[in-house]
């Protein structure tokens, strides 16, 4: 039997795990499944004669390598800065390995090796990074193949709460790692291009430059600008194209409230809080405000925010139980980022038959033959309950579809790659279709950038 090993059991990975084991008899798969806790990946495997959970602590250097000499082929599921310890593994046993996970300066230095040794090191490959970049590049070689010339490309991507589901003001529910959303739009300004001229956007002003779209009878969302759009003009060929601006989805109105949070301070992660262990949900808000003998912490917020007392801005504050005295935050020199983070998840995890729901939308502007023309593509994704989520199925699915196709021989192409070329792209795509994964695509009339969709 071929041997898989899976590290990281977390919340993406339900649908990956269900994927393997279903393929496993006919493809004579065996899975380990490592993780620091074995609670959830025994609740996944669910007595599966052909997998394993096992305690793995990914930090222990002899365990790690124990189970990498034994796998065919290693899927880390880690969070993005403890693959390369795996990584390193992988190239000292000769092992194939797959991630989902944006490629790192020091992964990305393991190239040459992984080449040497034929080893295909297989990244990006989840949902965003992954799904948006194998859409991305069916099109966009469609039309280079048909001799376009791109113009424009426009890209977005979010993971909400299903209609079904959408109980609460903010239209939102945690599908991921609620400290990344938390975190969103820190580190640098957004940078893209528009109409060949360069944009910066300051993580202060981030979220009041949204754009607004409709998708696919969806409904209306709006998308504020992810950090980087510049690096994926080179990525996927387009170092040339006027206009490159990629952006996360959220129902429209999020953004602005968000930022409410933002302009208080509380996302900062760059310093802890003292005694936040006994903080209420109210102390913590009267940190960042000014001090007053007489006027409440409901009335220095208004004035200093300039929100009327009848604005949805306020009743989504008060809909978070934000100026409840009685509740503590209950975590030891935390930040204000995950203070934040601890009272947003009283609020927004999802319940058990709860559904999420994820959003695609690339926008192709191009010039055939000396006329302009513009594809929209988009992708509508709802989910199970809270362990096969949406976002779990975008993300493991993909995963679990390259690793098979690279232990067959069928993805052979050796190196520390994503998945842009026709090798890859092609036949997960294809497979995709089976579980729903499927893009609509249609001619527009080409728009070019349009300014009036953005605000501020």
């Amino acid at each position: 039997m071929k041997n898989i090993l899976i590290v990281g059991a977390g919340k993406s990975s339900s649908s990956l795990i269900k994927y393997l084991l279903d393929k496993s008899h006919k493809e004579h798969l065996f899975l380990t499944i490592g993780d620091i806790s074995t609670e959830n990946a025994n609740k996944l495997i669910d007595n599966h004669k052909n997998a394993e959970a096992i305690v793995l602590d990914v930090f222990d250097k002899n365990q790690r390598e124990k189970y990498v000499k034994k796998a065919d082929i290693v899927i880390s599921m880690l969070p993005a800065r403890f693959h390369i310890a795996v990584a390193k593994d992988c190239i000292s046993f000769n092992k194939h390995m797959v991630t989902a996970s944006y490629i790192s300066e020091e992964m990305k230095a393991l190239d040459a090796q992984a080449k040497e040794k034929g080893l295909v090191f297989m990244n990006e490959i989840g949902l965003d990074p992954g799904i948006d970049h194998m859409s991305a590049m069916h099109i966009i070689d469609k039309i280079k193949d048909a001799g376009g010339k791109m113009l424009l490309f426009e890209s977005f991507c979010g993971g909400i709460v299903a209609p079904e589901s959408d109980n609460n003001l903010w239209n939102y529910k945690f599908t991921w790692n609620p400290r990344n959303v938390v975190l969103a739009g820190q580190g640098g300004a957004a940078m893209f291009v528009q109409e060949g001229t360069y944009k910066y956007i300051p993580y202060h002003k981030l979220f009041r430059r949204t754009e607004f779209l409709k998708i696919n009878g969806s409904g209306n969302f709006e998308a504020y600008a992810n950090r980087d759009s510049l690096k994926y003009r080179s990525v996927y060929g387009l170092d040339e194209i006027p206009t490159m601006y990629r952006g996360t989805i959220r129902k429209v109105g999020f953004s602005r409230a968000w930022n409410i949070f933002v302009q208080l301070g509380m996302t900062d992660d760059s310093y802890a809080i003292e005694d936040s262990e006994n903080m209420s949900y109210r102390d913590f808000i009267n940190l960042f405000l000014a001090y007053s003998p007489s006027d409440s912490v409901e009335l220095k917020l208004r004035s200093y925010l300039k929100i009327d007392q009848d604005d949805v801005m306020w009743a989504k504050l008060v809909e978070l139980d934000l100026f409840n005295p009685k509740k503590k935050i209950g975590l030891k020199n935390a930040t204000p980022a995950k203070m934040l983070q601890k009272i947003l998840q009283d609020s927004w995890t999802l319940e058990e038959n709860d559904k999420d729901m994820i959003v695609m939308q690339h926008l192709f502007g191009y010039e055939m033959n000396g006329e302009k023309r513009q594809i929209e593509s988009s992708l509508v994704v709802i989910g199970e309950n809270q362990t096969y989520t949406a976002m779990a199925k975008t993300v493991g699915l993909p995963v679990g579809i390259a690793a098979l196709k690279i232990l067959k021989g069928e993805i052979k192409t050796p190196g520390v790659q994503l998945p842009i070329t026709k090798e890859v792209y092609e036949p997960i795509l294809k497979e995709l279709e089976n579980y729903g994964i499927k893009f609509s695509e249609k001619e527009v009339p080409y728009l070019g950038y349009n300014p009036n969709n953005v605000i501020g």
